[in-house]
């Protein structure tokens, strides 16, 4: 028996410990936000956080996720309201939005680990997460609006804040 959190609620999982977590959330739990896309941790459709950090759900077994908390996009904010949801529809980021959970959880993960990232370090990033549509220039400034509000929000104002949203 495998016991973990998902979306800050207590599961217990007594199955195949090597099941994908993409398939225990989706088909056990029934939260299609997390999208399955390749099957091979190349695409990150998939993407959730284990604790907090973005991890590729279709590669990763549910045995790995014993005694953690896991987060879709379903949890990211019950309202939608995070502020990298925010800035992705102020920037109108979605096209076919296939992509965009696994985008949203990648930069959310991103920026909970560096509140101002460099344009660098959003490409890096981001660069494992695949949008057939395109949008790449959208998700960018997404995460720059995002990571920019999230400075305002915490008070880092001047130097510091500009050094660190610098232009690459």
């Amino acid at each position: 028996m495998i016991s973990f959190k998902v979306n800050g609620q207590s599961k217990t999982f007594s199955g195949d410990a090597s099941m994908p977590i993409l398939w225990y959330l989706r088909d056990e739990l029934g939260l299609p936000g997390t999208k399955f896309g390749c099957g091979m941790s190349l695409c990150g459709a998939c993407t959730v956080h284990i604790n907090g950090k973005a991890i590729r759900s279709c590669v990763t077994p549910v045995s790995s996720a014993a005694n953690k908390e896991i987060t879709t996009i379903e949890g990211l904010d019950s309202k939608g309201n995070h502020p990298v949801q925010k800035a992705w529809r102020e920037h109108n980021v979605p096209q076919c939005g296939f992509c965009q959970s696994g985008q949203i959880m990648q930069a959310a993960s991103l920026l909970k680990e560096n509140a101002s990232p460099s344009d660098q370090e959003i490409i890096d990033s981001m660069q494992g997460n695949i949008c057939r549509c395109g949008t790449y220039q959208r998700i960018h400034a997404a995460v720059k609006t995002a990571a920019h509000n999230l400075s305002a929000a915490s008070g880092e104002t001047g130097i510091n804040a500009a050094a660190k949203n610098r232009e690459v």
